[in-house]
């Protein structure tokens, strides 16, 4: 980051503090969060203590004073613009009248619950140089509380201990090589007295692992890589020696990938931590292990010993992965009778579209169904060996194939929520959904840029194939775990919505991409309400009681693959400023959303002597460095959308992509990557696509 920016935030956030103390002084201190209070998190319905509000991650809440009777009554209490158009995914924590909760680049604040007073924010000035090697947005998904600090994982791979109270930063510690293209966006996780958190960066090549940090002093108690290292350097483990035999070729080269940047939970019970492991590097499997083999522990669920680290059982949902099937969807607890018998079960809707029940106790698979129709990859999962059965038409080694689910998955990270008396799933599903999957013969391991060896010559027949495919559609699935079946289905306008909350008033809360927060029936899926936030929605909104009130509140703010990669395809999704918002039965206060976009369509703001060769190497050249945030052919959403630049950006155009002009904005350099010539292509690429009919979504 440029030296003078970074003095700059800081004196801000220093200014920001001072006025945050003096007014919590006035507030008063929020009791601290122990042990047992995280235990019994379930029977405190006034607070939302953890990502998931409970250790089960269940997102579940007792209350019923907003219901199927009274929730058309609800109305917006208060709201908050962020200053993003990126992507807003955090849920947050709620502490005794106090909400806590984070917007991208892991900027956190803190507002009282019933007025919105923002009581302070702590910004830690991420190194947004680095976004060229964040996979999907700058965005954060949360805050762990333990005894009377907060606990904030930022983009670049910091651990950040606050004081609760004032917004002060206790400790910080990195827990990543900076040097490598790690990130992380999830939110940590408390497991008795240590801060658990993972990371992100197998699309660029890192060797994926979890950590475990004490959680007064920030020291390491323990790290457990997800997939074995360079041989000659030894194995970490037993657990790493064996994975080691289902590798093959200098698989170490490349990281391996396998990163758990979601999906980690804690047993009280059993003492165990579980957790998702993502895809490999490079996502084809005859790239990154020339010979095949499961590859473990890539798109695992595995559990470890919450003390020391140690391996405890793995279930692999997708071996030897070729898809980019993460095992990283959120993973809930629950106790349940299955087929007349008590169960210690952990459940997964996973990307690869079916439902997983384990035993959490020895990861013994228990049941794998469909929840989406349209799956080609597999036609099964084999109940007694737990493998998937692959059809034939999914694999084809170094040849291009059709795949569906495509690597957006049937179900993503947005969370779920599991009505545990009903034996109900309520999850988000994404339906008929496919992708041309075509690893690239002549692929590099580069960790400076996108690293999952696709062949860039198959994009014009992704286009082609998926724009004469039907549609990617959305649904909300009421899904009885027991029963292997859906309840309910609700259709929805796009392809992928928001996370979701239930609750005992018989009513399920989801927002989605086109910006409606809805509330429907739990029984039947009947919509009974629903709120325009002016923004998509990605967040899962959370539920609490202050003053005898019960509240909703929810994070607002389009973007991360969804908004970042493919627009058109996911329906018609409003990006916008971020926002929070706070909801509670007789609420009239009027939204009023920051204006964004564009109101007419792009047209050329200079004109550039160029020829159709250039602008054919430009295309090729954007797709491979510029789509990932300014989307395909060059329909952005949150992020700038180039067609629409002005003639003073693109007379500026090579001082910012090679000179770094833009690096403090999240724009970084790419002289390693591309020459004045390069970029004058890729410029007149751009400025064809302004002048190109505009694509309509679908």
């Amino acid at each position: 980051m440029d030296p003078k920016a970074h003095r700059r935030a800081a004196i801000l956030t220093t200014c920001t503090l001072i006025v945050a103390s003096l007014a919590c002084r006035s507030s008063g201190s929020p009791e601290p969060v122990d042990d047992a209070r995280l235990v019994a998190a379930d029977r405190d319905s006034a607070n939302w203590l953890t990502y998931g509000r409970t250790y089960s991650e269940q997102r579940f809440s007792p209350l019923r004073q907003i219901n199927d009777s009274t929730v058309p009554q609800l109305g917006l209490v208060w709201s908050h613009e962020l200053p993003t158009t990126r992507g807003v995914e955090a849920t947050p924590i709620v502490l005794d009248g106090v909400i806590y909760t984070t917007s991208t680049w892991s900027v956190v604040y803190a507002y009282d619950a019933i007025n919105g007073r923002q009581l302070w924010t702590y910004d830690p000035v991420v190194d947004r140089s680095r976004a060229r090697t964040i996979c999907c947005d700058a965005v954060n998904r949360g805050l762990a509380l333990y005894g009377s600090k907060l606990y904030l994982a930022t983009l670049d791979g910091r651990l950040v201990a606050i004081d609760a109270r004032t917004g002060r930063p206790v400790w910080d510690v990195k827990t990543i090589d900076q040097s490598q293209p790690y990130a992380i966006t999830d939110a940590p996780r408390i497991a008795k007295g240590r801060v658990l958190v993972g990371n992100a960066g197998a699309e660029f090549g890192v060797r994926g692992y979890v950590s475990a940090y004490d959680a007064e002093t920030g020291t390491l108690a323990w790290r457990v890589f997800t997939v074995p290292g360079n041989p000659a350097a030894g194995f970490e483990s037993k657990a790493l020696e064996a994975a080691s035999k289902t590798w093959h070729g200098e698989y170490w080269k490349a990281g391996g990938g396998g990163t758990a940047w979601d999906g980690i939970v804690y047993d009280p019970d059993l003492d165990l931590v579980f957790f998702g492991t993502g895809n490999g590097t490079a996502w084809y499997r005859d790239l990154r292990s020339p010979g095949g083999g499961d590859n473990l522990y890539l798109a695992s669920i595995l559990a470890v010993h919450a003390q020391t680290g140690e391996y405890a059982w793995h279930y692999q949902v997708t071996p030897g992965d070729n898809w980019d099937f993460d095992a990283t969807q959120p993973l809930v607890l629950a106790d349940l009778a299955l087929d007349g018998q008590p169960r210690k079960v952990i459940m997964q809707a996973s990307k690869n579209g079916f439902f997983y029940v384990l035993d959490r106790a020895t990861g013994k698979l228990l049941s794998a169904t469909p929840f989406v129709d349209g799956i080609t990859w597999a036609s099964r999962i084999d109940s007694v060996t737990g493998r998937p059965v692959e059809s034939p038409s999914a694999y084809a080694g170094m040849k291009a194939v059709l795949v569906s689910p495509d690597p957006e998955g049937a179900h993503n990270w947005q969370p779920m929520a599991f009505d545990a008396a009903a034996g109900v799933m309520y999850l988000g599903a994404r339906h008929n959904t496919l992708r041309v999957h075509a690893p690239n013969a002549l692929w590099v391991n580069d960790v400076s840029n996108r690293n999952m060896g696709d062949d860039p010559r198959y994009e014009g027949e992704l286009d082609t194939r998926a724009a004469a495919a039907p549609a990617p559609r959305g649904e909300l699935v009421a899904w009885s775990v027991a029963n292997r079946r859906a309840n309910w289905r609700v259709a929805l306008p796009v392809s992928q919505s928001g996370g979701v909350l239930a609750t005992a008033g018989n009513l399920v809360f989801q927002g989605r991409g086109d910006g409606l927060f809805t509330a429907y029936r739990a029984t039947d899926g009947v919509a009974l309400w629903s709120f325009d936030a002016g923004t998509g929605i990605m967040a899962a909104p959370v539920t609490y009681l202050a003053r005898g009130a019960q509240y909703v509140t929810l994070m607002v703010g389009w973007g991360g693959t969804q908004g970042l990669v493919n627009p058109p395809n996911m329906g018609p999704v409003k990006p916008g400023f971020g926002r929070i918002l706070t909801l509670a039965i007789g609420g009239t206060t009027k939204l009023a959303p920051t204006p964004y976009g564009h109101p007419a369509p792009p047209v050329p703001a200079i004109k550039l002597d160029t020829t159709p060769a250039a602008v054919r190497e430009g295309e090729f050249l954007y797709r491979t460095y510029c789509r990932f945030c300014h989307g395909r052919n060059v329909v952005a959403g949150p992020v700038p959308d180039l067609r629409y630049a002005t003639a003073d950006v693109h007379k500026q155009f090579e001082s910012i992509v090679l000179g770094g002009a833009r690096k403090t904005l999240g724009m970084p350099s790419f002289d390693d990557k591309l020459n004045s010539a390069q970029v004058r292509a890729i410029q007149a690429y751009v400025l064809s696509r302004a002048a190109a009919p505009v694509p309509r979504p679908r």
